[in-house]
């Protein structure tokens, strides 16, 4: 590769991406027209000058070009110039007959004035809505999002408001299912709030977080002396804690089989004993129940009651992850920030960045994730704006282990491009004619890309 033919650098100039190709050990060799334009820095005093010396002097703030050649595969970044602006940055190596690298070639995109319009078009759309909708969500007994219009219009997420209402007038055994961190909890509160019994205690009991015998214990109470330990006036148990109110308990499926035996029985007849007591005592409790495991399949295993998975089962309820209602996260992010700024006496801000990522990330931990990342980049922020590389790793890693290590995805990748390259066209040249001919496409092709990613969108 001859990087000094004049060619080779006329073709490098006349393209609308940065480019900066560095040779095998991060040495800057080339940098383009357009790199410098978006960045603002000089190619002369860059060329020369090793990547891991302008990351140390603060020039950028990350290398994609050191990541490749460390790990010898293509990577994107996302990266922050010292004067503020955001470029997503996609390196990929060139090897010799050798397989070893001989340059790394980088095209850097200018993010920012399209995560600008994207947000400020979404503050327009929904986020103003949701966000006023959102204080109301959570106040109080903390609804979640069952309150929130887009829940009530989504097919899935309408029949768990529609469900959890409509169970909320009587006493049936309701059976909440989803994975860990959605919100089970909120919302079998927010069905007690909404029962006759809401004036009643609500209490909850996670079946995983104890041992048997004091899970017994808890469940039932004790009377004094009923073993090593227990209180010399014994102990009153949920079940009596929460006559007539409703008792929420939570990772039913770890409950031990001992155990489901008795609770079957108070399901059944309303009364039980304490542990190593005598008398019976009577019980009005609403019981609901929640798992992220499949009970179906425990029950098949021989780990859980065939008839207590029956009785428990009466109305399954499932609740979505968040990840499948992306709509309810942008709010969800301001909710807990302001929150947390109450809290802590903060005033920090998302940048757009910063909230971008956060949109796409898929939260696999769900709101309980969510509120936890929140309140830590809050008590941690020291220049009040969280930035994308304030991120933890997990959301600030573009290279996602299902793309197989190769970097973004391909078509994500095109497709960022494309909107970039076509929104400064038509910043520039004000109509989609003028624009398509200046990126020597189609007019229609312009129209179509446009009009496909609003629908996406």
């Amino acid at each position: 590769m001859n990087l000094n033919d004049a060619s080779f650098e006329e073709l490098l100039n006349a393209l609308h991406d940065g480019v900066y190709i560095t040779d095998g050990d991060g040495k800057t060799l080339k940098v383009n027209q357009a790199y410098e334009r978006l960045t603002g820095l000089s190619g002369a005093d860059l060329l020369g000058r090793s990547m891991e010396e302008l990351v140390k002097e603060g020039v950028i703030s990350q290398s994609a070009t050191l990541r490749v050649l460390h790990g010898g595969r293509p990577v994107s970044v996302m990266q922050s110039l010292s004067h503020g602006k955001k470029l997503l940055v996609s390196a990929t190596p060139i090897l010799d007959a050798g397989k070893r690298i001989s340059y790394v070639v980088s095209t850097v995109r200018d993010m920012t004035e399209l995560l600008r319009m994207k947000h400020e078009r979404d503050e327009l759309q929904q986020l103003k809505q949701l966000r006023n909708s959102t204080a109301k969500l959570h106040a109080g007994q903390q609804d979640n999002l069952l309150r929130s219009p887009l829940m009530a219009d989504q097919e899935v997420s309408g029949r768990v408001l529609s469900l959890a209402r409509q169970v909320a007038s009587s006493s049936v055994k309701v059976l909440l299912q989803g994975e860990t961190g959605v919100g089970k909890t909120l919302v079998a509160q927010f069905i007690h709030n909404a029962s006759p019994r809401a004036s009643e205690p609500f209490l909850a009991l996670n079946c995983g977080a104890l041992p048997e015998n004091l899970i017994e214990a808890e469940l039932f109470g004790y009377a004094p002396g009923a073993f090593t330990g227990a209180g010399p006036k014994g102990k009153r148990g949920l079940l009596e804690l929460a006559h007539h109110g409703t008792l929420f308990l939570d990772e039913i499926g770890d409950l031990p089989l001992p155990v489901q035996v008795k609770l079957l029985k108070v399901i059944e007849e309303n009364r039980f004993i304490p542990v190593g007591g005598l008398e019976l005592k009577e019980v009005d409790v609403r019981i609901i129940s929640a798992t992220h495991h499949d009970l179906k399949q425990r029950v098949a295993q021989g780990s859980f009651r065939a008839d207590l998975y029956y009785r428990l089962n009466v109305v399954p309820i499932h609740i979505p992850a968040l990840r499948e209602r992306r709509e309810e996260i942008a709010p969800l992010l301001h909710y807990y920030l302001d929150r947390f700024n109450t809290r802590y006496e903060r005033q920090v801000r998302w940048s757009l960045e910063a909230l971008d990522l956060m949109c796409e990330y898929a939260w696999p931990g769900n709101i309980r994730e969510l509120i936890n990342v929140v309140e830590r980049l809050v008590v941690t922020n020291q220049t009040g704006t969280v930035e994308a590389l304030d991120m933890p790793e997990e959301i600030l890693d573009l290279n996602p282990p299902d793309t197989n290590g190769t970097g973004l995805p391909l078509r994500k990748v095109v497709e960022n491009a494309e909107r970039t390259a076509i929104r400064a066209a038509l910043r520039e040249h004000k109509t989609t004619r003028l624009a398509a001919k200046a990126l020597g496409v189609s007019q229609a092709t312009v129209v179509q890309k446009m009009k496909r990613w609003e629908q996406s969108d």
